[in-house]
């Protein structure tokens, strides 16, 4: 085994330290979160990113953790049993990760292998992109089993180079730095990859989240069920929707704000050699209303826009936003056409997303039929217990006049 990360002996990964929590905290870990904050910290005897043993204030084992000594996210449940967190832990918590994978996957060699808390590893991401790994370690517990958790990906899967792309926010909350490093082999400045069937280029340095945003993959699929004529796919990034749907349309036009997302989608559109898909570069919200206008219409319109709630203050702004795209989007649709349109804001939840879009097909005077709910792929599942594992909305509607 190769690359500049990887350590040759990790050791057993089982310290002997602790963490006692409140009764509160112990009724969160028994309602099923697997987070304790710090709030609810009675006392701590470890270090930072240990992996403790978890005891209420009476004394009662609660499960074994990481612990972060500077997150307010201070617990991540591991387990609840009394056993070892060694190599033999990780690997089989990985191992069933990837089986469930081969249950859900099709037609795909882009995906999430490792889905944090759903997958009961919390704060480690593993997406795959062809023959290569991308990970990302969120908190100090699984920065500092990085290399192990590399050792182990290397043994199960092989891969021909393992990245890091631990550049997310939120690892500063953490007092960790944000990095992206090669762990092992090597990572070419692009590769390939395919989602339903269609090959897509992945540049894993430089592109959104791990390299493309895995999580709509069976969303793209389903729009083509319902796609047909002329359709409008707004905030295209890399043609994800429009190239995916092209087969069963006349014409596919993509808009996006960004000029390397528009190249990026031109250059996916000529390597799958689609010839009735138009990107262009636009303000989304600008181009619904010239399009309203000058009444032009379509049998389908897409509306991916990126999160418009960060945070809970955020909630009004973003409702906001979304009713007008939403409104404009529905005003130039044809009657019987469909509308697919998705929030990956967590702060607005499903019901809160419904009601918008159903004040904005009252105000552009429509009658919707919602034809299908839908959220994340099931490679990102969604822990019953956890609503933090839930963030994606994608709704489905069908305007019958």
């Amino acid at each position: 085994m190769e690359g500049p990360a990887i350590a040759r002996s990790i050791g057993k990964v089982t310290p002997d330290e602790s963490a006692i929590i409140t009764s509160r905290g112990s009724e969160r870990l028994r309602a099923g979160h697997l987070w304790v904050y710090r709030s609810d910290i009675r006392a701590a005897r470890a270090g930072a990113g240990a992996i403790v043993r978890l005891t209420d204030e009476r004394g009662r084992y609660q499960g074994r953790a990481f612990y972060s000594d500077k997150s307010q996210i201070a617990i991540r449940l591991l387990t609840r049993e009394d056993v070892p967190i060694d190599r033999a832990f990780l690997t089989e918590r990985l191992r069933q990760a990837a089986e469930y994978r081969r249950t859900v996957v099709d037609n795909t060699d882009a995906y999430r292998l490792v889905y944090g808390e759903a997958d009961l590893l919390p704060s480690l991401i593993v997406d795959r992109y062809g023959e290569y790994l991308v990970i990302q370690t969120l908190s100090q517990a699984t920065d500092r089993l990085k290399n192990l958790i590399v050792e182990i990906l290397v043994e199960l899967f092989s891969p021909k180079g393992i990245l890091e792309r631990n550049d997310p926010k939120v690892r500063m909350l953490e007092g960790l730095d944000q990095q992206i490093n090669v762990l092992y082999g090597e990572i070419p400045p692009e590769i390939q990859a395919k989602e339903n069937g269609v090959t897509f280029v992945y540049d894993l340095r430089r592109g959104q989240k791990t390299g493309s945003f895995l999580d709509q993959r069976e969303n793209h699929w389903a729009a083509r069920r319902y796609a047909s004529g002329e359709v409008l796919d707004c905030f295209s990034y890399q043609g994800g929707f429009a190239l995916t749907i092209a087969g069963n349309c006349e014409h596919v036009e993509g808009i996006d704000m960004g000029a390397a997302a528009v190249t990026a989608a031109r250059r996916n559109q000529e390597l799958n050699s689609i010839s009735n898909v138009t990107f262009r570069e636009g303000n989304t919200f600008d181009i619904l209303k010239e399009y309203d206008e000058v009444r032009r219409q379509f049998e389908m319109v897409v509306l991916d826009p990126p999160a418009f709630a960060k945070n809970r203050d955020s909630i009004p702004a973003a409702q906001r936003g979304y009713k007008e795209i939403n409104l404009r989007a529905l005003k130039i649709l044809k009657p019987g056409g469909y509308l697919v349109t998705c929030s990956c804001s967590y702060h607005i939840s499903e019901a809160l997303f419904l009601q918008v879009v159903a004040e904005a097909a009252n105000d552009a005077r429509k009658t919707i039929a919602v034809v299908e709910r839908r959220t994340q792929a099931q490679d990102h599942p969604i822990l019953m217990t956890m609503p933090e594992t839930h963030y994606l909305k994608c709704i489905i509607v069908k305007t019958l006049e």
